[in-house]
C-alpha cells in the first residue's frame, strides 16, 4: 500500500520530535500505529549508502519497496511498502 502525503507528514512529525536517546521499540510501536499497512526496519545510518528520503537530527528516513523479490530503496512514496529508520551516530550529529 502506498504512502500518501498525510502519512509522510505524520511520520516526519514523529521523527522530528525524537532525540538520540529514543527507545527504538517505542518508536517502532508509534510508527505501527501511524502507518499500520507499512513494514518497518531499523539500522545505523552508516549502513545505508543511499541518500535519505528525509533527514532528521537523530534519524534518517528511507523508503523501501519490498513488492518484488528483492527489497530496494526508493524515493517514491507511491512505491513504498516499508520504512527504514536509520539512527545517526552521536558524533555525526554534533
Amino acid at each position: 500500500m502506498a504512502l500518501v502525503p498525510f502519512d509522510i507528514a505524520r511520520i516526519d512529525a514523529l521523527l522530528a520530535a525524537v532525540d538520540a536517546g529514543v527507545d527504538i521499540t517505542a518508536l517502532d510501536s508509534a510508527l505501527a500505529r501511524l502507518v499500520p499497512q507499512v513494514g518497518r526496519r531499523h539500522c545505523d545510518a552508516d549502513d545505508v549508502l543511499e541518500e535519505p528520503f528525509r533527514s532528521h537530527p537523530a534519524l534518517d528516513l528511507h523508503l523501501l519497496d519490498a513488492s518484488a523479490h528483492c527489497i530496494r530503496v526508493t524515493d517514491s512514496p507511491e512505491q513504498a511498502t516499508a520504512l527504514l529508520i536509520a539512527r545517526k551516530a552521536r558524533d555525526a550529529r554534533a
